[in-house]
């Protein structure tokens, strides 16, 4: 098994990490171990976690990293990282990484069902269980998969997608992604099928919604910093908007002190920011990772530190 992923933003994730070498890291995407990798050239006697939902990928974590003693490879979804810390008695990190998203390797593999390059079934399944994306657009609502398009796709002709899935289902189930990309294509205004694909946004939606990723991230977020040791650093790298904007919000909020109104002669309400931010902007790749994986065009990194126990 090749779980081929190339690690955007590798060398300012390892800068942000400021990995120790005596300490211990969760990797909570750890893909193809790209990521993992570059931690693991930095740590000495110190350990590592890895963990992934997909099972390509615990299959190729364990050809690469399974005779490493300092390696710890778990199949799970970096929301249970408190859960995982639990079990194996780890009282704090010093530095988690999460990589959000679709790897090179789900997108590439034509039977994953992710791309609307290739045709395949709807799957788009990243944990390889639970209901399809062919399972949503034919068995969801109208209005379901409007809420679906607008809020996960950020897309501008939803109701004009889901009429036309509605009107196509009825007609034979909508099973492969070639097909839906075309259902999609169709629902467009003519003037506006030859920008980016028509499709993009539609299957992010579904994606989205299929894996519960945001709600995944909101969880996963809270799980990683709650479990980071003082001095702890959380990064997390994401591809689209949506994810920028909760990690950018709940960093923010991890770095909020004072919330009293401002003609208050005193602070009463006692609050004290519980992490400080180590990049003020994202990092995102430069022109030379462009030219080598344009893949990387979206990515972004965030990275706080935890400065104190209190979370608010």
């Amino acid at each position: 098994m090749e779980f081929s992923h190339l690690p955007v933003l590798f060398e300012q994730t390892m800068d942000a990490l400021d990995v120790k070498p005596d300490g211990i890291y969760l990797d909570g995407t750890a893909g193809g171990g790209g990521h993992s990798s570059g931690i693991l050239e930095r740590l000495e006697n110190g350990r590592l976690i890895c963990l992934d939902q997909d099972p390509d990928a615990i299959e190729t974590l364990r050809e690469r990293f399974g005779k490493d003693k300092r390696v710890t490879i778990i199949k799970t979804n970096f929301s249970e990282i408190p859960e995982v810390a639990r079990e194996l008695e780890i009282p704090a990190f010093d530095g988690i990484l999460m990589d959000i998203g679709v790897s090179s390797h789900q997108l590439d593999c034509p039977e994953r069902g992710f791309s609307y390059h290739y045709d395949a079934y709807l799957d788009m399944r990243m944990s390889q269980s639970g209901k399809t994306a062919a399972d949503l657009v034919n068995e969801l609502s109208f209005g379901e998969l409007v809420r679906i398009l607008q809020s996960y796709g950020e897309e501008k002709y939803a109701k004009n997608i889901a009429r036309a899935i509605e009107r196509e289902r009825t007609i034979s189930p909508i099973t492969n992604t070639l097909q839906l990309a075309e259902i999609v294509k169709g629902a467009y205004p003519a003037a506006k099928r030859h920008d980016k694909h028509p499709a993009r946004k539609t299957f992010q939606a579904l994606r989205i919604a299929v894996n519960g990723e945001l709600d995944r991230l909101s969880a996963g977020l809270d799980g990683a910093f709650s479990t980071l040791r003082t001095g702890g650093r959380l990064a997390v790298i994401t591809f689209h908007s949506l994810e920028d904007r909760m990690v950018k919000k709940r960093m923010a909020s991890w770095c909020t002190g004072c919330i009293c109104p401002r003609d208050f002669p005193v602070c009463v309400c006692g609050r004290k920011p519980s992490a400080e931010l180590v990049l003020r902007k994202p990092a995102v790749a430069d022109e030379r990772e462009l030219a080598d994986n344009p893949r990387s065009r979206s990515a972004k990194l965030r990275c706080c530190k935890r400065i104190n126990e209190t979370i608010y």
